[in-house]
Protein backbone atom coordinates (compact mmCIF):
# COMPACT_ATOMS: atom_id res chain seq x y z
CA UNK A 1 0.00 0.00 0.00
CA UNK A 2 1.21 3.50 -0.67
CA UNK A 3 0.83 6.56 1.52
CA UNK A 4 -2.71 7.07 0.19
CA UNK A 5 -3.69 3.55 1.29
CA UNK A 6 -3.97 2.31 -2.31
CA UNK A 7 -2.46 -0.97 -3.41
CA UNK A 8 -0.02 -0.45 -6.27
CA UNK A 9 -0.13 -3.14 -8.87
CA UNK A 10 2.29 -4.23 -11.52
CA UNK A 11 2.25 -6.59 -14.47
CA UNK A 12 4.85 -8.19 -16.71
CA UNK A 13 3.53 -9.19 -20.11
CA UNK A 14 5.36 -11.26 -22.71
CA UNK A 15 4.82 -9.63 -26.08
CA UNK A 16 5.59 -11.57 -29.26
CA UNK A 17 5.61 -8.56 -31.59
CA UNK A 18 8.11 -7.59 -34.28
CA UNK A 19 10.71 -8.57 -31.68
CA UNK A 20 9.96 -10.75 -28.69
CA UNK A 21 10.18 -8.80 -25.42
CA UNK A 22 8.70 -8.43 -21.96
CA UNK A 23 6.63 -5.35 -21.02
CA UNK A 24 7.29 -4.30 -17.42
CA UNK A 25 4.48 -2.05 -16.14
CA UNK A 26 4.12 -0.30 -12.77
CA UNK A 27 0.98 1.51 -11.61
CA UNK A 28 2.00 5.14 -10.99
CA UNK A 29 -0.33 8.15 -10.70
CA UNK A 30 -3.28 6.47 -12.41
CA UNK A 31 -1.41 4.94 -15.38
CA UNK A 32 0.89 2.02 -16.07
CA UNK A 33 4.43 3.36 -16.51
CA UNK A 34 5.92 0.96 -19.03
CA UNK A 35 9.30 -0.33 -20.18
CA UNK A 36 10.11 -2.88 -22.88
CA UNK A 37 12.65 -5.34 -21.47
CA UNK A 38 14.09 -7.33 -24.41
CA UNK A 39 15.57 -10.16 -22.32
CA UNK A 40 12.94 -10.02 -19.59
CA UNK A 41 13.18 -9.18 -15.88
CA UNK A 42 15.50 -11.46 -13.96
CA UNK A 43 15.53 -12.58 -10.36
CA UNK A 44 19.31 -13.07 -10.61
CA UNK A 45 21.13 -9.94 -9.34
CA UNK A 46 24.01 -10.58 -11.78
CA UNK A 47 21.65 -9.88 -14.69
CA UNK A 48 21.34 -6.20 -15.55
CA UNK A 49 18.43 -5.87 -17.93
CA UNK A 50 17.98 -3.07 -20.45
CA UNK A 51 14.55 -1.45 -20.02
CA UNK A 52 13.43 0.97 -22.74
CA UNK A 53 10.62 3.36 -21.79
CA UNK A 54 7.42 3.03 -23.81
CA UNK A 55 4.12 4.90 -23.76
CA UNK A 56 2.11 4.90 -20.56
CA UNK A 57 -0.84 2.50 -20.71
CA UNK A 58 -4.28 2.68 -19.05
CA UNK A 59 -4.66 0.69 -15.84
CA UNK A 60 -7.06 -1.82 -17.38
CA UNK A 61 -4.32 -2.92 -19.79
CA UNK A 62 -2.67 -4.86 -16.94
CA UNK A 63 -5.29 -7.60 -17.55
CA UNK A 64 -4.85 -7.73 -21.34
CA UNK A 65 -4.02 -11.06 -22.86
CA UNK A 66 -4.67 -11.77 -26.51
CA UNK A 67 -3.60 -10.87 -30.02
CA UNK A 68 -3.07 -7.30 -31.24
CA UNK A 69 -3.72 -7.20 -35.01
CA UNK A 70 -0.51 -7.05 -37.08
CA UNK A 71 -1.57 -3.80 -38.77
CA UNK A 72 -1.76 -2.03 -35.38
CA UNK A 73 1.10 -0.65 -33.31
CA UNK A 74 2.57 -3.47 -31.24
CA UNK A 75 0.88 -6.15 -33.34
CA UNK A 76 1.43 -9.63 -31.90
CA UNK A 77 0.45 -12.00 -29.12
CA UNK A 78 0.51 -10.95 -25.45
CA UNK A 79 0.27 -12.99 -22.24
CA UNK A 80 0.43 -11.90 -18.62
CA UNK A 81 3.56 -13.68 -17.36
CA UNK A 82 3.62 -12.07 -13.90
CA UNK A 83 1.28 -9.90 -11.86
CA UNK A 84 1.06 -8.69 -8.33
CA UNK A 85 1.63 -5.73 -6.07
CA UNK A 86 4.63 -3.57 -5.35
CA UNK A 87 5.78 -1.26 -2.59
CA UNK A 88 8.08 1.73 -3.27
CA UNK A 89 11.25 1.71 -1.15
CA UNK A 90 13.15 4.76 -2.46
CA UNK A 91 14.70 7.07 0.14
CA UNK A 92 16.70 10.27 -0.04
CA UNK A 93 20.15 10.77 1.51
CA UNK A 94 18.61 11.47 4.93
CA UNK A 95 16.61 8.22 4.84
CA UNK A 96 13.26 9.93 4.22
CA UNK A 97 10.91 8.17 1.79
CA UNK A 98 10.70 9.69 -1.70
CA UNK A 99 7.37 9.58 -3.57
CA UNK A 100 7.64 6.94 -6.27
CA UNK A 101 6.83 9.22 -9.22
CA UNK A 102 9.52 11.61 -7.96
CA UNK A 103 12.09 8.81 -7.66
CA UNK A 104 11.37 7.85 -11.28
CA UNK A 105 11.71 11.47 -12.34
CA UNK A 106 15.09 11.63 -10.54
CA UNK A 107 16.19 8.52 -12.43
CA UNK A 108 16.50 5.92 -9.68
CA UNK A 109 13.62 4.03 -8.08
CA UNK A 110 13.65 1.02 -5.78
CA UNK A 111 10.65 -1.17 -4.99
CA UNK A 112 9.62 -4.56 -3.61
CA UNK A 113 7.61 -6.87 -5.86
CA UNK A 114 5.18 -9.47 -4.56
CA UNK A 115 3.96 -11.33 -7.61
CA UNK A 116 3.31 -14.76 -8.99
CA UNK A 117 6.87 -14.96 -10.43
CA UNK A 118 8.96 -12.04 -9.15
CA UNK A 119 9.59 -11.33 -5.47
CA UNK A 120 11.83 -9.02 -3.49
CA UNK A 121 13.60 -5.75 -4.15
CA UNK A 122 14.37 -4.36 -7.60
CA UNK A 123 15.73 -1.07 -8.92
CA UNK A 124 15.19 0.93 -12.09
CA UNK A 125 18.09 3.26 -12.92
CA UNK A 126 18.07 5.68 -15.84
CA UNK A 127 21.00 6.30 -18.16
CA UNK A 128 21.48 7.75 -21.62
CA UNK A 129 22.94 5.89 -24.56
CA UNK A 130 25.98 7.68 -26.01
CA UNK A 131 26.68 7.29 -29.75
CA UNK A 132 30.45 7.26 -29.15
CA UNK A 133 30.88 10.80 -30.48
CA UNK A 134 29.67 12.50 -27.32
CA UNK A 135 26.08 12.81 -28.58
CA UNK A 136 23.58 11.69 -25.98
CA UNK A 137 20.94 9.47 -27.43
CA UNK A 138 17.62 8.20 -26.14
CA UNK A 139 16.86 7.51 -22.51
CA UNK A 140 17.13 3.95 -21.29
CA UNK A 141 16.99 2.23 -17.92
CA UNK A 142 18.48 -0.79 -16.21
CA UNK A 143 16.21 -3.14 -14.28
CA UNK A 144 18.23 -4.95 -11.61
CA UNK A 145 17.28 -7.43 -8.90
CA UNK A 146 18.72 -6.73 -5.45
CA UNK A 147 20.84 -9.45 -3.86
CA UNK A 148 18.21 -10.29 -1.24
CA UNK A 149 16.72 -13.54 0.07
CA UNK A 150 14.51 -13.90 -3.02
CA UNK A 151 17.45 -13.64 -5.45
CA UNK A 152 18.64 -16.68 -7.39
CA UNK A 153 22.28 -17.29 -8.29
CA UNK A 154 22.39 -20.86 -9.58
CA UNK A 155 20.22 -20.58 -12.70
CA UNK A 156 19.13 -18.15 -15.39
CA UNK A 157 16.80 -15.56 -13.92
CA UNK A 158 14.36 -15.29 -16.84
CA UNK A 159 12.16 -17.97 -18.42
CA UNK A 160 12.11 -18.95 -22.07
CA UNK A 161 9.26 -16.74 -23.34
CA UNK A 162 8.06 -19.39 -25.78
CA UNK A 163 7.49 -21.90 -22.97
CA UNK A 164 6.37 -19.47 -20.27
CA UNK A 165 2.78 -19.71 -19.10
CA UNK A 166 0.29 -16.99 -18.32
CA UNK A 167 -0.18 -16.10 -14.65
CA UNK A 168 -3.86 -15.49 -15.46
CA UNK A 169 -4.85 -18.45 -17.65
CA UNK A 170 -1.93 -20.90 -17.68
CA UNK A 171 -1.72 -20.65 -21.48
CA UNK A 172 1.42 -20.15 -23.59
CA UNK A 173 1.80 -17.48 -26.29
CA UNK A 174 1.12 -20.16 -28.91
CA UNK A 175 -2.07 -21.33 -27.17
CA UNK A 176 -3.38 -17.75 -26.94
CA UNK A 177 -2.66 -17.15 -30.65
CA UNK A 178 -4.34 -20.41 -31.70
CA UNK A 179 -7.41 -19.68 -29.54
CA UNK A 180 -7.74 -16.18 -31.06
CA UNK A 181 -7.50 -17.58 -34.60
CA UNK A 182 -10.20 -20.12 -33.71
CA UNK A 183 -12.47 -17.37 -32.35
CA UNK A 184 -12.02 -15.28 -35.52
CA UNK A 185 -13.66 -17.95 -37.69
Amino acid sequence: MDSDGETRRYVVQIHDARRMHFDFRLEVDGVLKSWAVPRGPSDNPNDKRLAVPTDDHPLDYRDFEGVIPQDEQGGGTVIVWDQGTYRPTSHDLTGAPVPFAESLERGHATFRLDGTELHGEFALTRFRIDDGNGVRGPEAWLLIKADDRQAVHDRPGTPDPYHARSARTGRTLHQVAVAERGNAR
